[in-house]
């Protein structure tokens, strides 16, 4: 919930009309995401073990850091979180649903679309960012690369991950809007199709499918990596 309010809520901070971050541009939404992400993860690692990705649980699922069974009910937990913050976000920038004309940017505050409409090769690079995301994850947070029993793993670990998003975003993000996250996409994309949202259009639901699977694969991908490398 908090990841997707504040990472959405950079977006309408952007691209919506009369708020102070009008215009910021990519850096500022990549920024607020990367952010987003470290603060979440912060303050769930000690309840879930920061599992705000259905894409990251799957992954982990598939080499056998997570149990299978447990799965359905963290993905439910996500995708009822990224809801909410979508509300959240809405009611957040209530006065400037109706100040923005273009429906395009009223749906890019919630979901993601691509830059270039080409299903297969979005698909391709959703695959890729999130692939990059579980990788990254399951490699940079390795003891090795940590200072051993001197609290630093806990507290630098998640700023850590929201570098990985950052990055992803600055050199993967452009071709799709890097949803990397089923729930992140999916849930907030319900939300704008169910809120009253003065003037919106349609959910662009024909393209949904591609940030919902491609991170999925992406996720298995990445995390089949980690263990045949590592």
């Amino acid at each position: 919930m908090v990841l997707v309010a504040l990472g959405d809520g950079v977006v309408a901070n952007v691209v919506l009309q009369k708020t102070k971050g009008n215009n910021g541009g990519w850096i500022v939404i990549t920024t607020g995401w990367a952010l987003a992400v470290t603060v979440g993860v912060y303050l769930v690692t000690a309840i879930s073990g920061a599992h705000l990705n259905p894409a990251v649980t799957i992954g982990l699922a598939a080499i056998g850091k997570f149990p299978w069974a447990d799965v359905p009910a963290y993905v439910a937990a996500q995708m009822i979180g990224a809801f909410l913050g979508g509300v959240i976000v809405w009611l957040a920038y209530l006065p400037h649903w109706g100040a923005t004309e273009d429906k395009g940017a009223k749906l890019a505050v919630f979901c993601t679309a691509p830059a270039i409409r080409k299903p297969l090769a979005n698909l391709v690079t959703e695959i890729i960012g999130t692939a990059v995301l579980v990788l990254g994850v399951l490699a940079i947070l390795r003891p090795e690369n940590l200072v051993p029993n001197s609290g630093f793993e806990k507290g630098f670990a998640p700023f850590l991950v929201g570098l990985i998003v950052w990055s992803i975003g600055l050199s993967l993000g452009g071709p799709t809007g890097y949803a990397i996250n089923p729930a992140r996409d999916l849930g907030p994309r319900l939300a704008h199709a169910l809120l009253p949202i003065p003037g919106k259009g349609g959910g662009d639901w024909c393209y949904a499918w591609v940030p919902v699977l491609g991170p999925i694969i992406g996720g298995v991908l990445g995390a089949m990596v980690f263990k045949w490398c590592w």
